[in-house]
This record gives C-alpha cells, sequence and structure tokens, in this order.
C-alpha cells in the first residue's frame, strides 16, 4: 500500500512540475507579444504585413491568417469608400482605443494544448487617473511552441472593446462585405 502513496506522490509532483513548465513558456510568450505590443504604442487598427511579420513569432497561424484577412478586408473596404474611415480604428490587442502603456503578465494556466494568461494593463497619459484593467491572452501550443490565439477584453467602461480580438476581426470582414 505504501509504494501506491509513493507513486501517487512522485506523479503529483511530475505532473505539477510539467504544468509549471508549460505556464512560465505561456508567459515568455505573453511577454513576447507585449514586448512586441510596446514598442508599437500607441497601435492603431489592424497591422500591416511589416506589423503582422513583427508579431509572428508570438502568434498562432490562426489569429495570423485572421490578421491577413481582416487587412484585407479593410484594403477592400477602403477601395470602395475612400471617404471613410477606416473599419477598425485603435487599439485591438487591448481593451482600451489608447491602447495601454504598460503590462504585467498574470497567472497563467492551461492544460498542455490550450492556455491562458491574465495580462494587467494601465494606460497613463500623465494627466488623468490612470486606467486599470485585466485582459486574457488565448494560447495554443502549436509546432513552434506556445502562440496567441485570442485575446479576452477585460475592460468594461462604455467603449471599451468588447468580447474578443477573433469576434471583432471577424465582425470587421463581414462589415467590409467580404
Amino acid at each position: 500500500m505504501n509504494i501506491f502513496r509513493l507513486l501517487a506522490v512522485g506523479l503529483l509532483i511530475v505532473s505539477t512540475t510539467g504544468a509549471s513548465a508549460a505556464d512560465n513558456a505561456m508567459a515568455q510568450t505573453a511577454n513576447g507579444f507585449f514586448a512586441v505590443y510596446a514598442t508599437f504604442h500607441p497601435s492603431d487598427g489592424i497591422p500591416d504585413a511589416a506589423g503582422r511579420a513583427i508579431y509572428a513569432p508570438y502568434t498562432s497561424p490562426a489569429l495570423d491568417k485572421l490578421l491577413a484577412q481582416a487587412a484585407a478586408a479593410q484594403a477592400r473596404f477602403a477601395k470602395a469608400n475612400k471617404s471613410s474611415p477606416p473599419l477598425l480604428e485603435g487599439d485591438l490587442f487591448t481593451t482600451m482605443f489608447e491602447g495601454a502603456t504598460s503590462y504585467k503578465v498574470g497567472a497563467c494556466k492551461g492544460d498542455g494544448r490550450k492556455g491562458s494568461c491574465a495580462i494587467d494593463l494601465v494606460y497613463d497619459n500623465k494627466h488623468d487617473t490612470p486606467t486599470h484593467w485585466t485582459d486574457t491572452l488565448y494560447l495554443v501550443m502549436s509546432a513552434n511552441g506556445w502562440r496567441v490565439d485570442d485575446i479576452g477584453y477585460g475592460g468594461n467602461w462604455e467603449y471599451a472593446n468588447h468580447g474578443r480580438l477573433t469576434q471583432t476581426l471577424h465582425q470587421a470582414i463581414t462589415d467590409s462585405g467580404g
């Protein structure tokens, strides 16, 4: 009977260590994604091909493809509607239109195939009280490791982005007529 308890404890330690390593790998991806994000602040609308290439080491193939489709939809829309504003303006990678001026990757958790990380964000324009909120990065395990697959917007103010990034991109594609 003692050997079974010993095996159970050993399995628990191994599974906990594995989860910790996966959580750390997800946090590294999240930090890499937001390090790129910080170089582009303020972000405005759908990233072009050059912007997507810089994010590519941190985004899933599915998200990269959706961003490319949204950029193509934006180009079609702009060509057909020369006097209209873009389909999507402002920051798409956080809840706040103006974007975040700082971030901190919080707890990450997952099951080895999918995971999420809480991202504590702040927008500080140095004139008003800073705005604090938490968004969620959704990650997937790809052939190249953990990659950002979606972003859940966590802010709840009136003009915040709501839902998820992928929903916003799909809506833009639909609104473009394509």
